[in-house]
């Protein structure tokens, strides 16, 4: 059968045609919501943040010790001594308020502003202290350890560009210019589903041919974000009707709409057939493994993401697919996978036609080096290897599999090992 947008020879478009259609067809968000920085972490920022005041607002003391002016020093050789007299403490918060002459120095703890007429600060440890006087080797360089006005942020210096994911680094940065509240994207509406008259809810008791619902759990889990508002629709029967109204329905409440199962070519299949006679199909079946069908389409002004019935196929194609989708309705900057080169410690076998993401578990030895090893079965259905594994292996279209030592492409789950 081939595809309704890329009509190939085997009836399968691939997964840079598949994301390249996504991108295209995706406009972000436009709906702008002013909120606290409390509240932000996670969200996508809007508008650009530029900086009302110089980070640090002073010049100040990047260690403890002692400010003094060293232009203001005699001349002298390197195996002579230097003497001031202590007049005053300089703390965070509580500067020196006093005069600071030639030959007189302040103590000084990190993050003081330093007198105006200091040029240089010593470290505590490099000094005698004696009799309200200190004393150190005129050999130490002068003119250090002093964070000049501005360091770290200009006046007016674009703080953060939007648009971007808001991090606890960014929100601290915020904090520092004394920003508490900006501009973000407002949270993606999401809903979600699971179709087959075989599935029952965890809280049920199995009958013969029935199975747990396990995807909308991982949905779930995968769609737990600060912005996006997620709502779990259940489980749909295979009921043609039944699913239309649901789509229908629920396309008028949500930006984008995730289903899994029922976008194969069995018989009671019906997502791709319903969404064609109440929304508009883009595409369906791929050539990636696990997760082949799949359909992107669109119910009115909603995204639709029918996703494979098979639990890795859910987690592999949401991964590679969904996620960067809501990224960009989002209002987010594109990102890209880290890939990684890991020596293989297993025989991976597979078959040339489609890029495969095999479940590994990666390894870190003391000289630095990376290894992989597979995390256990591979079929799509067995979740246990995916639950174990810590990335993916990438087995391009081309590959017919792979030898114990050689090396392969690793994505990682996160970056801790």
């Amino acid at each position: 059968m081939n595809d309704v947008c890329y009509p190939t020879t085997t009836g399968l478009i691939s997964i840079e045609q598949a994301r390249a259609s996504m991108r295209t067809a995706i406009l972000p968000v436009s709906e702008v919501e002013r909120i606290g920085i409390e509240h932000a972490h996670g969200r996508i920022l809007a508008t650009r943040v530029r900086s009302a005041i110089a980070i640090p607002p002073q010049r100040n003391a990047a260690m403890d010790g002692y400010a003094f002016n060293g232009h203001a020093l005699p001349p002298a050789d390197d195996a002579s001594t230097a003497t001031l007299t202590i007049v005053g403490t300089a703390w965070a918060g509580q500067p020196f308020d006093g005069e600071l002459k030639p030959g007189e120095c302040v103590r000084i703890l990190t993050g003081a502003v330093v007198p105006d007429t200091a040029d240089s600060v010593i470290a505590q440890e490099q000094v005698e202290r004696h009799d309200g006087n200190i004393t150190f080797p005129r050999s130490l360089p002068l003119f250090k350890n002093i964070r000049p006005a501005g360091s770290d942020v200009a006046l007016d210096e674009v703080l953060i560009d939007a648009p971007q994911k808001l991090g606890a680094r960014h929100l601290a940065l915020l904090a520092s210019a004394g920003i508490g509240h900006i501009d973000v994207y407002r949270r993606l509406k999401i809903a979600f589903f699971s179709t087959g008259d075989e599935l029952v809810d965890v809280t049920q008791t199995l009958k013969t041919g029935q199975i747990y619902d396990s995807n909308r759990y991982l949905l779930s889990g995968l769609l737990h974000a600060p912005n996006h508002v997620v709502t779990d629709l259940g489980i749909v029967a295979d009921q043609p009707e039944r699913l239309e109204r649901l789509l229908s329905d629920a396309a008028t409440h949500h930006d984008v709409i995730i289903s899994t199962g029922g976008v194969s070519v069995g018989d009671a299949d019906f997502v791709k057939q319903t969404l064609a006679r109440c929304g508009k199909l883009d595409f369906w079946q791929l050539a990636i493994k696990p997760g082949k069908p799949l359909t992107f389409g669109r119910i009115g002004e909603c995204w639709f993401i029918g996703l494979p019935g098979n639990p890795v196929a859910v987690w592999v194609t949401y991964e590679q697919f969904v996620k960067p989708a809501l990224q960009q309705l989002a209002g987010a900057a594109a990102t890209q996978k880290l890939r990684l080169p890991a020596r293989c410690l297993d025989t991976l076998r597979k078959t040339a036609g489609r890029q495969e993401y095999q479940r590994g578990i990666l390894q870190q030895s003391a000289d630095g080096s990376l290894s992989v090893k597979r995390a256990g079965g591979q079929d799509s259905h067995q979740m246990q290897a995916a639950s174990r594994a810590n990335c993916l292996i990438v087995l391009d279209v081309d590959c017919q599999g792979i030898e114990i030592g050689e090396s392969v492409w690793v994505e990682p789950l996160s970056t801790e090992l």
